[in-house]
């Protein structure tokens, strides 16, 4: 496993991080969830993510029962608030001063810790004063239960805008979490030079493109029995977009290379977001342990530029890279 500074900060995270959404409090039983964690740790992974609103807060109380008995230094842990938790009332969403003091508490609760290193702003919050959620989480840093602050699905505007304010009010905005992917490149538009301005590093999340990079979709052929494709509490709607015979058809031709630089394919799509210096860690999940081996074979990888324009050559004509695909909800309605 390497490691790499989070934003401007001398702040260290691994390669790979390991992440429980859509599976862990819902999907996959919890002595299966605590395997997985185990096996990220035994694989040198050190930083992992979750967020309030998975499975309704059940996956940062698995992932804190997993955890309790590591040396609390030794690791990474990452949450966020924005979405809906609890009983989902008027204030238990969005970023308010209310909602982000009293969601930090029961972050800290579930995850057995006293503090989180990453405490993130889930999506941006159009309801609520920007100089209110920032505040909120300057109070949170000097009460030491975040030690820095980072936001996920923020546009360049946003970024800049956040970042202004939180030198202002005397904390660190070092992190934004976006998806990234071969197929998903929205942010390298904006988001991306935007952000190695302000000194903001990407956490990105799906680098395999809810899976579609892993190669085991075919062209013209049902998707395998019990893939997310077919899960339609797991990510069915998501995956959608791709697919479609052309993206399929695409990313088999992405087979050959990945077989010639010595990889499996989920491990060229996770080395491929990390070839980008902006990104300072790729976000990985399993449903079993076993999967855990496999993505951090990414970690350390070096593509040379001939095997990147190879995979742009079959990819990148289908890939999505409008600046405006990067949105928070217009709302903050439950």
């Amino acid at each position: 496993m390497e490691f790499r500074y989070l934003g401007n900060s001398g702040f260290k995270v691994s390669e790979i991080t390991f992440g429980n959404w859509l599976t862990h409090g819902s999907q996959v039983e919890n002595d299966v969830a605590t395997q997985c964690v185990r096996a990220a740790l035994d694989a040198g992974i050190s930083t992992f993510d979750t967020a309030d609103v998975y499975a309704n807060t059940a996956a940062e109380t698995v992932l804190g029962d997993a955890l309790k008995d590591e040396r609390r230094e030794s690791v990474e842990i990452f949450t966020k608030v924005f979405g809906p938790t609890g009983p989902k009332g008027k204030n238990d969403l969005g970023l308010s001063r209310k909602h982000i003091m009293e969601s930090i508490n029961g972050s800290l609760r579930r995850l057995q810790t006293d503090y989180v290193d990453l405490y993130q702003a889930h999506r941006y919050d159009f309801e609520t004063p920007l100089e209110e959620t920032m505040q909120a989480f300057a109070d949170i840093v000097r009460q030491g239960k975040a030690l820095y602050i980072g936001v996920s699905e923020w546009t360049a505007e946003q970024l800049r805008e956040g970042h202004r304010l939180s030198k202002e009010l005397g904390f660190q905005l070092i992190s934004n979490q976006p998806q990234y992917s071969m197929l998903w490149r929205v942010i390298e538009a904006e988001v991306v030079p935007a952000s190695e301005e302000l000194g903001v590093s990407q956490i990105v999340w799906s680098p395999m493109a809810q899976g579609v990079l892993s190669g085991k979709y075919l062209p013209g052929q049902p998707a395998p029995e019990g893939s997310r494709a077919t899960d339609e509490k797991g990510g069915a709607k998501m995956i959608q977009r791709w697919m479609r015979d052309d993206v399929l058809a695409a990313v088999q031709e992405l087979k050959p290379i990945a077989q010639e630089a010595g990889l499996t394919m989920p491990q060229l799509a996770v080395a491929w977001v990390l070839q980008n210096p902006n990104v300072a860690s790729a976000i990985v999940g399993s449903s079993r342990p076993e999967q855990i081996a496999d993505s951090v074979g990414a970690a350390g990888v070096k593509l040379e530029a001939e095997v990147l324009k190879r995979i742009d050559d079959a990819v990148g004509g289908l890939a999505e890279r409008d600046p405006a695909q990067t949105k928070s909800p217009a709302t903050r309605e439950a």
